[in-house]
């Protein structure tokens, strides 16, 4: 049989900061969730302030002089504080990254330090920062707000993945034969539950969350009337307000139709890796098998946490602690399936890596 798990767990230098972005990252992704189901994308008009204040105008005499600045934009303190909030705790994360980034190029000379995963997050996180002044100038555009929300799953994904790095919990590569059709399977998981993510962020961003209000039929139809090309049009306009959404019905209709399909079809991958899995995992034997089972059972969980939040926002027509509980199931669905690869992948890396 191949490599067997290594013995003693040594963490390296950067572990715990890493641990600790992972943590706000998950937090963040769970603000910006809630910032977006409660319609205050728009909460403060200009970025990075809030109607040119450092925080939210809350008195009168504040008040008076925003709402002179922008007109079109009355002051909603609640939905002003939950955009700021988001924002400061998305700086915090950033100055956490930069921290990362200047230790890992100090410890950039000793075995199996990362290096240039740190630089990756910290270009994301980056970028991160201009798609979310995009979110706001550009008017809730639904091409950046779904790109802002794929960016911010994404640098949770890494943060995680340099934290496994450091852990000093890992393998050898797997050479094992029967592993190999695994691997590409874990790969292909991974990708379609990234579309899936995706899919479910323009469904998000374009307010198609309630397009089919029944299951398992969609407005009472198998096959309801739906638009593809108008849904997934990603030419939109630049300019209008899309706060609330622009597409037609049955352009909603289609986008929420897909997300569906998407979810059945993950559904249906992630469970046949599971079975292909179990009897690898059964034949090959050891500690190596034992480890596939315990991920295979992690996985299938998550995911059925995340279809039961998925079918609850339909039934009780998207309630808040669920709508972000379900973008946060979204999230750690793609964090197991990021671990199962690491784990099939990972092993002895150059430092630097």
């Amino acid at each position: 049989m191949g490599s067997q798990l290594t013995g003693a767990v040594m963490k390296k230098k950067g572990f715990y900061l890493a641990l600790i972005a992972t943590l706000l990252a998950s937090i963040v992704v769970g603000l910006g969730a809630y910032t977006r189901l409660v319609h205050a994308g728009l909460g403060c008009p200009d970025w990075p302030g809030c109607y040119g204040f450092l925080t939210v105008p809350d008195t009168q005499q504040e008040i008076a002089h925003a709402e002179s600045l922008f007109p079109g934009a009355p002051v909603e303190v609640d939905k002003g504080w939950a955009e700021m909030i988001h924002r400061y705790v998305a700086g915090a994360l950033m100055l956490l990254v930069l921290m990362i980034v200047i230790q890992a190029f100090k410890n950039r000379r000793e075995p199996g330090q990362p290096f240039k995963l740190p630089i990756l997050i910290f270009v994301l996180i980056t970028l991160q920062a201009a798609f979310g002044m995009w979110t706001v100038t550009l008017k809730l555009w639904p091409q950046v707000v779904t790109a802002h929300l794929l960016g911010g799953f994404a640098t949770f994904s890494l943060l995680f993945l340099l934290t496994l790095r450091l852990s000093g919990v890992h393998r050898e590569k797997v050479q094992d034969k029967p592993f190999y059709f695994l691997k590409w399977l874990a790969v292909i998981s991974l990708l379609v539950v990234v579309g899936q993510v995706s899919l479910g962020g323009w469904t998000s961003s374009n307010y198609a969350a309630l397009a089919c209000p029944d299951l398992p039929m969609c407005q009472g139809q198998w096959l309801p009337p739906m638009n593809f090309e108008e849904g997934f049009d990603v030419g939109q306009d630049i300019g209008p307000n899309y706060l609330g959404g622009q597409l037609h019905a049955e352009a909603r209709t289609a986008i929420h139709f897909a997300h569906r399909v998407g979810a059945l079809l993950t559904v249906i991958l992630l469970t046949l890796q599971m079975l292909i899995a179990l009897k690898v995992s059964f034949r090959v034997g050891g500690p190596v098998g034992s480890t596939v089972r315990k991920m295979m059972l992690l996985i299938m969980v998550m995911l059925t946490v995340q279809v039961g939040l998925g079918l609850s926002n339909i039934i009780w027509s998207l309630p808040l602690s669920i709508a972000v509980a379900h973008n946060l199931g979204g999230a750690l669905l793609l964090l197991s399936l990021v671990a199962y690869n690491y784990f099939l992948f990972g092993g002895s890396r150059r430092a630097g890596a």
